[in-house]
């Protein structure tokens, strides 16, 4: 009979772990416990921030009959139809090829407001069956990739092209096609619905930050070096005219609305707000131009004059009898721009022959006597674009737009809007930068930590009040007086009174008022005959190109100030949370279920991509192209797969 091992021979066994993971876990527990202890102590000094400052600036109050009587107003109608819109995006290896996925999924309802109570919210059942989907499969050599994604178009600082790792699947997890086919597919859904007379869509929500996209997408766009070598749209032909570089930056800034004075005559914005002016009024003298533009300064009249002398201006505009005007080309950029926009997204999307008679790839188009790539670059001017007709649409049909995002990062409050204002003096409370500078980094975290200490005062659903998204662009201009201000980046600054941003808090455990949903980050578009008024604008000053210029923001400074649209934003996402279905707590109940559909249709996907390779694997007529098809990685996965069964 064998002897039971002792005590002290079974506490000797060796680790499962080396010595070397022994040391990477003790390094991950140390440097894991002192992040978490130094966001403890910034927690603790959230503190009195409440009563301090943020109190002022927190609504918690709703007004049913309010926002009954704005839905009449700004909607045409006490009911309104509504769509939630997500998308997902999908890439895989099958052989030498990459398959690239993106679509985007609407789940639609109809809400009627009441004025004696909460709205009444339906939602469509048989979402599956009613079609309100786009979406784009496109499958490329490895070899092609470099063609169309715009990730090999960066140069380092000499000029020279970036290199990358050759590896297959670096190409698979790097590439940004996939993601720019489901962006674009979003904004291109959400027009369609909103321009389809049958649907008579009133209200959007988009699982994005409205404003941040169309920050993302201006970036993207910006290197006009290589717009002509690596896209398409230079050379695209509609109405028997092509576009060129000037129909492109012109378009990059297309966004116009005589009522929000859109664009600015400040700033980078100076030469599009000429052109857009000389567009809708036709010639005007040099007088004219300043006097419609409501510039009467000196030195801002000799900026416009300076700038009416560059060649960039002055390649739109000849002069005719001292006056000048916009060629007539250039008069229907952005209608041209707008056909290009639904002619490639009716080819992309569309899964009907006729559609593609030439057979070729989805993204590719003939241009002149070339046949060239649908790039990256060419996704991120349609999609900026299409966002723009989006705003267009919803300004035009009085469509209520809304951009809800989960887990945001976003830090503009503490880092600028709350300097800005707490240094002009235009809200009250307590302002100190140090105290500031000790908080949470992040604004969600913040208001998430102020809302649960100050549960009794913060009734959910609760909302911050609305300020102009521009202030994430904007920093103090420490040199000059109180109320001016700097572009965070080479003194760039966003379109200002384009959208309005807020967070929001909108559930809470029935049992326990302390369990609350988390913290998101809202946006919405700007409605001039609901928002604007003496008590919402706020002059800024901004130093451009030694020039002082007005820039005038839209704020709700404190809770006081009657603010109609917010308020019906916060009765509708009020009336679409499900307290019942965990998933959701707190969130959107149409975005929920749009995100729902979209992974549906990711796992159907995988399983057709599956399918599919499985059948060319065992195609006995390919079989002899397809072991050098394979690339090493999926000939091992094979005999490995093999091996384990």
């Amino acid at each position: 009979m064998s002897a039971m091992p002792s005590q002290d021979a079974s506490s000797q066994r060796p680790s499962p772990l080396s010595p070397h993971f022994k040391a990477i876990s003790e390094d991950l527990k140390e440097g894991a416990a002192e992040r978490i202890s130094d966001y403890s102590q910034r927690f603790i000094k959230v503190g009195d921030l409440y009563q301090n400052l943020l109190g002022p600036l927190i609504v918690s109050e709703l007004s049913y009959e309010d926002a009954y009587d704005t839905a009449v107003k700004l909607l045409g109608s006490e009911e309104a139809n509504f769509a939630g819109i997500d998308g997902t995006r999908y890439s895989t290896s099958m052989l030498d090829l990459v398959i690239f996925f993106g679509s985007a999924y609407a789940s639609t309802g109809t809400i009627k407001f009441r004025k004696d109570a909460g709205p009444e919210v339906a939602y469509e059942n048989r979402f599956l069956d009613k079609g309100l989907t786009v979406s784009a499969i496109v499958p490329l050599f490895v070899n092609e990739i470099p063609e169309v994604d715009q990730t090999y178009f960066n140069f380092d600082p000499e000029g020279n092209p970036a290199s990358h790792p050759l590896a297959d699947q670096w190409h698979v997890d790097n590439s940004l096609i996939a993601n720019s086919i489901m962006t674009f597919a979003e904004y291109f859904l959400a027009y369609k619905l909103v321009t389809d007379p049958k649907k008579n869509i009133r209200i959007i929500f988009m699982d994005r930050s409205l404003s941040g996209e169309r920050t993302s997408l201006l970036y993207d766009t910006s290197k006009s070096t290589i717009w002509k070598e690596n896209g398409l749209l230079i050379g695209f032909e509609v109405d028997g005219v092509k576009i060129d570089e000037k129909d492109l930056a012109y378009g990059r800034f297309h966004v116009a609305n005589d009522s929000l004075s859109l664009p600015p005559p400040r700033g980078d914005y100076l030469r599009y707000s000429i052109l857009n002016l000389l567009e809708n009024q036709g010639p005007l003298d040099f007088e004219g131009i300043c006097q419609r533009l409501g510039v009467t300064e000196r030195d801002r009249i000799a900026r416009i004059e300076k700038c009416m002398k560059r060649t960039a201006l002055r390649a739109y505009l000849y002069r005719d009898d001292n006056k000048y005007a916009l060629k007539p080309k250039y008069k229907t950029t952005w209608e041209r721009l707008r056909k290009v926009v639904e002619l490639i997204g009716e080819h992309l999307f569309s899964h009907e022959a006729k559609a593609k008679p030439n057979k070729t790839s989805s993204l590719q188009f003939r241009i002149g006597a070339r046949t060239k790539w649908l790039t990256t670059l060419d996704f991120s001017f349609l999609t900026l674009f299409c966002l723009q007709m989006l705003i267009e649409e919803c300004w035009r049909r009085h469509v209520l737009v809304i951009g809800l995002t989960k887990d945001t990062a976003a830090g503009d409050l503490k880092r600028q809007f709350i300097p800005i204002m707490g240094k002009a003096g235009l809200i009250g409370g307590q302002v100190n930068l140090r105290d500031l500078d000790s908080l949470p980094n992040t604004d969600r975290m913040i208001l998430q930590v102020v809302s649960i200490n100050n549960f009794q005062s913060m009734p959910v659903p609760w909302s911050l009040v609305e300020y102009d998204s521009c202030f994430k662009t904007l920093v103090p201009d420490r040199r000059r007086g109180v109320d001016h201000v700097l572009g965070a980046k080479r003194n760039k600054t966003s379109l200002e009174r384009l959208f309005l941003k807020s967070y929001v808090q909108l559930s809470q455990a029935h049992r326990d008022p302390l369990l609350r949903s988390n913290v998101l980050y809202m946006d919405r578009l700007v409605y001039p005959e609901l928002d604007l008024s003496d008590e919402t604008l706020t002059p800024l000053w901004n130093t451009y190109d030694a020039v002082d210029e007005p820039l005038e923001v839209l704020v709700y400074r404190n809770k006081s100030i009657r603010n109609s649209v917010q308020n019906l934003v916060m009765t509708t996402l009020s009336s679409m949370v499900s307290p019942s279905i965990p998933e959701i707590f707190g969130h959107n109940r149409p975005l929920f279920i749009a995100d729902k559909v979209a992974k549906w249709h990711y796992e159907s996907l995988k399983r057709i991509v599956d399918s599919t390779r499985d059948w060319i694997l065992n195609n006995k007529d390919l079989k002899d192209f397809v072991f050098y098809m394979g690339s090493f990685r999926d000939r091992r996965s094979v005999f490995e797969a093999a091996r384990r069964r």
